[in-house]
């Protein structure tokens, strides 16, 4: 496979994957006894050629792989689009819980509560429910207390590659603007991704809301 045909391949992989593919992911699909270099060097040509035309999409690299971005200067056209749903904006509390975690993980809620001074079962529900914080485990003391910690969909929605991507504690609040819209993937596309699946414990863990964050029932 020549290199043209190659940065072909990788495109219409990264256009029809509903999150960023990573390096091993890439090269395993791509086979042909390609090396993760020369697909890693191909990545890279094609980032070039996105980053000098005047074109719609960008080849990122964010959390731990690789995605087509629209780029932000494209957004006001974006947004008049019905379809176009912006990603759901996070209250001041609801950052500040957020911020918590990243920077403490893996960390208990009442710990949290220690740094912000306030009950935040509720901030931690809605975290929960928007897939940027997940449960990680529990920690070794008596009642032993649920971990959390941040989710990749976290490090997509802020646009960084990984946890040593965070900024300054004081520039956090910054990431907090949504970053462009991911590429949709063509629904008549015959070409399909399987992606590895996470652990049982871990997708559980992710989908579940602990009762000790249930809202109090009335009487």
């Amino acid at each position: 496979m020549d290199d043209q045909a190659l940065q072909g391949v990788l495109e219409a992989l990264l256009y029809v994957s509903a999150e960023p593919l990573s390096l091993e992911r890439l090269t395993q699909v791509v086979g042909g006894g390609l090396t993760k270099g020369l697909v890693y060097n191909a990545l890279q040509r094609l980032q070039h050629a996105y980053a000098q035309a005047a074109r719609g999409l960008q080849l990122v690299e964010v959390a731990g792989g690789f995605a087509l971005r629209t780029k932000p200067e494209w957004a006001p056209w974006i947004g008049r689009l019905k379809k176009a749903k912006p990603a759901p904006k996070i209250s001041r509390s609801a950052m500040e819980t957020l911020a918590i975690i990243a920077y403490k993980q893996p960390i208990v809620r009442s710990e949290i509560e220690q740094i912000r001074g306030v009950e935040s079962a509720g901030v931690l529900r809605t975290l929960l429910e928007q897939k940027l914080i997940r449960i990680v485990g529990r920690k070794d003391i008596p009642g032993r207390p649920i971990l959390y910690g941040t989710t990749k969909l976290f490090l997509e929605r802020f646009g960084l590659r990984d946890l040593n991507d965070l900024p300054p504690l004081r520039d956090f609040k910054e990431l907090a603007q949504p970053v462009s819209p991911s590429c949709q993937a063509d629904q008549t596309s015959t070409v399909e991704i399987h992606e590895e699946s996470p652990p049982e414990t871990e997708k559980a863990d992710h989908d579940r809301i602990p009762s000790e964050l249930a809202p109090p029932v009335s009487p």
